[in-house]
């Protein structure tokens, strides 16, 4: 495992990051605490150090297993949970970006995780009903108090994050280093806005789902690899694409990844999460695995390199348009009429 720096922080962070939001049994969690040491030994073994959570995974479990199984460790790590989502149902406050739900949802975390600071706090969905200034300087007076050292936001506008970001230059806040955004050769939404805005503002972009739900990790195509018993797996004479199951699309990205995995030699698992470390530097692929087998396949992914051939024809077994403005603008820098005669002569950045 190779290391890059946290957005524009001297912070060493790995190259792959672990979620968490399946560790326990509670609300939707799959992984039992033996498994869930187990997991983090083998991640920790590989160079792995950062590990990401939320106040609301697994109603609180997973803050409080990772707690337990950090204990006597927790400082080599890069610990990561996030605010937002509501603590309580019934209270109306205990939810959003705000200063209270932001206060109480810090002090909650810290509880479960054992720990009197948090390495990076993460706003985990935009509210549109809190002001950015009231976030933003909330966020801070946490840093400047020693109970978080870094921020960053997860699924928000590209909009937000930039008038967030430059609101803190102005007015010497903490600003954020990190984005958190789904993205995998199915979900290429970031590349429209998110991804460029991070680039520029030399923000690390932490990516969640980056099998798209496990339909890119070889179950559909090889019952029997890493993923197999899971769900959607095939046995012997079926349909290896699942044909009940998946749409065109996802069929025609299932096939091209398991075509790239066979002639690479590796798993389709590794492919997709090489597919987005080589969209840009930024990325960082979130690893979320229920057991050491899955999680000792996806850590293979930092040694695929993909031949820019094998990412062209992924990138291109997908239909995928950026749209306005980035397609127009695209075919403008292009045009004598917009950009000059010597248009297609300047070479850029």
């Amino acid at each position: 495992m190779r290391y890059r720096l946290l957005g524009q922080t001297g912070l060493r962070i790995s190259e792959l990051f672990l979620g968490a939001m399946n560790f326990g049994e509670q609300d939707g969690g799959r992984t039992r605490l033996p498994e869930i040491r187990d997991i983090l030994d083998v991640y920790l073994d590989a160079g792995g150090n950062v590990v990401d959570t939320a106040v609301n995974y697994g109603g609180g479990e997973s803050e409080q297993v990772l707690g337990e199984v950090l204990e006597g460790r927790r400082d080599r790590l890069v610990l990561a949970t996030k605010y937002t989502c509501a603590r309580n149902t019934s209270d109306p406050n205990a939810a959003g970006n705000h200063r209270k739900n932001l206060t109480l949802s810090l002090e909650t975390s810290l509880r479960r995780l054992r720990t009197d600071y948090i390495d990076l706090y993460w706003v985990h969905v935009w509210d549109r009903h809190t002001p950015i200034e009231e976030m933003m300087r909330a966020l801070d007076d946490a840093v400047r108090a020693g109970k978080i050292l870094y921020v960053g936001i997860s699924d928000a506008p590209a909009w937000v994050v930039s008038r967030a970001n430059t609101l803190a230059q102005w007015r010497d806040w903490t600003p954020f280093v990190g984005l958190q955004v789904p993205y995998n050769l199915l979900e290429r939404d970031i590349e429209r806005e998110l991804l460029p805005m991070a680039e520029a503002f030399g923000m690390t972009v932490a990516t969640w789902s980056p099998l798209a739900h496990g339909l890119l990790s070889g179950r559909h195509t090889r019952p029997d690899s890493s993923a197999a018993g899971s769900a959607g797996a095939v046995s012997d004479g079926a349909d290896p694409l699942g044909a009940g199951s998946l749409s065109g699309r996802e069929r025609a990205a299932v096939r091209a990844v398991q075509d790239v995995a066979d002639e690479l030699g590796v798993s389709a698992a590794q492919v997709a999460i090489a597919w987005t470390r080589a969209a840009s530097r930024a990325v960082h692929p979130i690893i979320g695995v229920s057991s050491v087998r899955q999680l000792r396949d996806n850590l293979g992914a930092v040694d695929v390199v993909l031949p820019a051939e094998a990412v062209a024809r992924l990138s291109a077994a997908v239909e995928f348009t950026a749209g306005f403005p980035a397609d127009f603008i695209a075919e403008c820098e292009q045009t004598p009429w917009v950009a000059g005669l010597s248009a297609t002569h300047l070479d850029g950045r």
